[in-house]
């Protein structure tokens, strides 16, 4: 009894540390250490920080490095090739201000669903999204839930083939990939899109009828903004900004449907006895669709470049502080793991739902999500400690391992958009609001609408299985 309060201790220390703004990289492992003390445990302190935490970070780092480090590479050199920029425009200028939160969440959506990492969205479509707000007199409090909707929610979780990280972390625990249970995420994601735009809709409406206008904020004039490499430059064609993001989606779609099926990989049996190519061609048809990707788009743009050195770079050390902050909540999992409480919180866990392992995977993935305010922390810690028990348990109940994936993934993506998110706390910023102006809508938007489209797809998948 005394281990499981350690543990219960040791996560609600880590939320609030977490909410007040103290980096993952150091608050996992002393929260670890803590909950191994705690628990009775502080003479395998040291041997359980080198090899469980250590063990477990690395294992991470060693699988989704490259699907981190391609991701901010991408998402960087759509920013500074002037692409992100010229598709935002593009849909603005069809859509115009008259439709100006729909315009913005479509925006994110594309831009997200191609491959563009959240920030890199965040900062360029926050000063397109201030201008459209002020010329339709919406207020600016509801920006922060626009732009999050187009990005923090269906793009994310349920679209299938979005190459978001959450998307390709439970691959090698399922054998899966990221197309899982296609059907259903479209019904989970169009739940999510038009709940969403009904919610800021109305409230967008309450607010101008209340008299509410855009609002004085003297300090927009000062907001950065990512800059446009290609200013001065004739705009990027349309077409050449959209193909990186239709081939970041179409040509995973070719390998994991069309060329890594019709395979024969025994040849690599005995060189790599240890490789199982059902639970890893998923992770390499996304990265091989990213690396095309940016080949395209480096050449596409050649002599365009503002400086295209500095761009890479940039991306490519972009990644390193998401893959890590990740890797180090995967180690803390793991700790927690290791532990004798923690036996009881599993079986409480497993036991939510006897008869319905989706129910109780859903709760699992969303509480520890919500605690780490991170959907892929919480995710990766949850299938780290769980997911064999997951897949065994929804094998004797004939699910199939796509829908696990899928609400695995959607799961996630409920409760993790708590006050403390690192995610919700960097938007913000971006757009000079605080809290109490704007989180109450970041919440029915990031929260309410997944949590529905979560229960519709459990539902459905229950009564039709996966499709």
């Amino acid at each position: 009894m005394a281990s499981t309060l350690a543990i219960v201790v040791s996560l609600l220390l880590l939320m609030f540390f977490a909410y007040r703004g103290v980096t993952v990289l150091l608050l996992a492992p002393l929260m670890a250490a803590l909950a191994v003390l705690l628990s009775g445990d502080s003479g395998f302190l040291l041997p359980i920080y080198t090899s469980t935490f250590m063990s477990a970070l690395s294992g991470y780092v060693l699988q989704f490095l490259p699907i981190f480090l391609l991701g901010a590479l991408f998402g960087q050199l759509m920013a500074d090739s002037g692409a992100a920029q010229a598709i935002a425009k593009w849909i603005t200028h069809k859509l115009g201000h008259r439709h100006a939160i729909a315009t913005i969440v479509m925006v994110c959506a594309v831009l997200t669903y191609g491959g563009v990492s959240l920030f890199v969205v965040a900062f360029a479509i926050y000063p397109i999204a201030k201008d459209l707000f002020r010329a339709a007199g919406i207020p600016k409090r509801l920006i922060p839930a626009s732009i999050a909707l187009g990005s923090f929610t269906f793009t994310m979780t349920a679209l299938p083939g979005t190459p978001a990280i959450q998307n390709a972390i439970p691959i090698p625990y399922y054998g899966t990939n990221v197309f899982a249970a296609p059907g259903l995420g479209i019904i989970g994601a169009l739940i999510m899109a038009f709940g969403g735009l009904w919610w800021l809709q109305s409230r967008a409406r309450k607010a101008i009828a209340q008299g509410e206008t855009y609002g004085d904020h003297g300090q927009d004039k000062f907001d950065a903004s990512t800059p446009d490499s290609t200013e001065g430059e004739k705009p990027m064609p349309i077409f050449l900004a959209l193909l990186p993001l239709i081939l970041v989606i179409g040509v995973n779609a070719l390998f994991t449907y069309g060329i890594f099926p019709d395979t024969n990989f025994g040849f690599m049996a005995e060189r790599f006895p240890q490789l199982d190519p059902a639970k890893i061609t998923g992770l390499w048809a996304l990265i091989i669709a990213l690396i095309t990707a940016i080949l395209v788009l480096i050449i596409s743009r050649l002599g365009h470049w503002k400086n295209l050195r500095e761009s890479i770079n940039k991306g490519v050390f972009g990644f390193m502080l998401p893959l890590f902050n990740t890797a180090s909540e995967v180690g803390y999992g793991a700790v927690i793991a290791s532990l004798a409480g923690f036996a009881i919180i599993r079986d409480f866990v497993l036991n939510v739902a006897p008869g319905n392992p989706l129910i109780s995977e859903a709760v699992a993935m969303t509480t520890l999500a919500g605690i780490t305010g991170s959907s892929s922390g919480g995710l990766s810690i949850a299938l780290q400690t769980l997911g064999p028990d997951y897949l065994a348990m929804a094998q004797q109940a004939g699910i199939s391992p796509e829908l696990l994936h899928r609400v695995a993934v959607m799961a996630a993506g409920g409760l993790d958009t708590l006050p403390h998110c690192g995610a919700i706390i960097t938007l913000l910023s971006i757009c000079k609001l605080n809290h109490h102006q704007s989180y109450g809508n970041i919440a029915m938007v990031t929260m309410a609408a997944p949590i529905v489209a979560l229960i519709t797809v459990i539902t459905l998948g229950t009564i039709f299985g996966s499709f």
